[in-house]
């Protein structure tokens, strides 16, 4: 006969050691009683008092015997399920509390963290440091609890990772567009070519102030990430929005 193997063996072994610390314990508590007196009763017959004190005669109810098994079900059930999370029992009989969806904002933190990303979507760890006054360590902190609890999503472009409030209200293409929004020279050139004022490289140097070599590295992760589109027109490179983004970026452009 094949063998089988416990599928947790921790959990069993915890099951035994909580019985025999609850044994125990109640040998513990009922050590102390070394003497006792007894006493003859006068009488056997129910519902006679022994020493002239008033008899009150207390309701029986029965309980079926598949109720009483149906109830001890339960408890072993209940038992059994608080048993699989031994991290949760500790954490409880320590005094901690676990961090659920539930009372994941309780913290004044996690709370200000939220809101400030709620107001701000886009805003990354550096920016988040700044505002709200703590180290970066224990914002990332809070930061990953917040995600872990699906109340904000990372977006990850452009080598940084910014945060937006998970309510389903920005969608992949959003994320990306505000997000290039949020570097005010990104935001100067794409409100320049969304106008046609400007959409050659010499134009938005002159314009913006900067080398043509600043803007073409500029326009380069644009084109890269989808959101202008570059072509010829003899020797010039003529760069407009790219139509899948056009509403979007008129939307936040602001």
């Amino acid at each position: 006969m094949k063998a089988t193997r416990l599928k947790y063996p921790g959990i069993v072994n915890l099951q035994k050691k909580l019985i025999h610390y609850l044994l125990f314990f109640l040998l513990i508590s009922t050590a102390g009683a070394t003497e006792c007196i007894i006493e003859p009763i006068p009488s056997d017959q129910f519902g006679v008092p022994i020493h002239g004190e008033k008899v009150v005669e207390v309701e029986v109810i029965e309980i079926p015997y598949w109720q009483f098994l149906l109830w001890l079900a339960i408890v072993y059930v209940s038992t059994t399920i608080d048993l699989l999370y031994p991290t949760k029992l500790i954490f409880a009989i320590s005094g901690y509390r676990i961090v659920n969806s539930e009372n994941v904002l309780d913290s004044t933190i996690r709370f200000r963290i939220y809101t400030y990303i709620k107001a701000k979507p886009g805003a990354y760890i550096n920016e988040i440091v700044e505002r709200i006054g703590l180290n970066r360590e224990t914002i990332k902190y809070h930061i990953k609890t917040l995600e872990t609890q699906n109340k904000i999503e990372a977006y990850r472009g452009s080598g940084k990772t910014r945060f937006f409030e998970n309510n389903f209200a920005y969608n992949e293409e959003e994320m990306k567009v505000i997000s290039a929004l949020q570097n005010s020279t990104n935001q100067r050139i794409i409100s320049e070519i969304l106008t046609c004022r400007c959409n050659t490289n010499i134009a938005l140097s002159r314009e913006l102030g900067v080398s043509t070599a600043t803007i073409s590295w500029y326009t380069k992760n644009l084109r890269e990430i989808g959101l202008i589109t570059e072509t010829k027109e003899g020797r010039k490179k003529i760069y407009r929005i790219n139509s899948v983004y056009k509403l979007i970026v008129e939307k936040y452009i602001m």
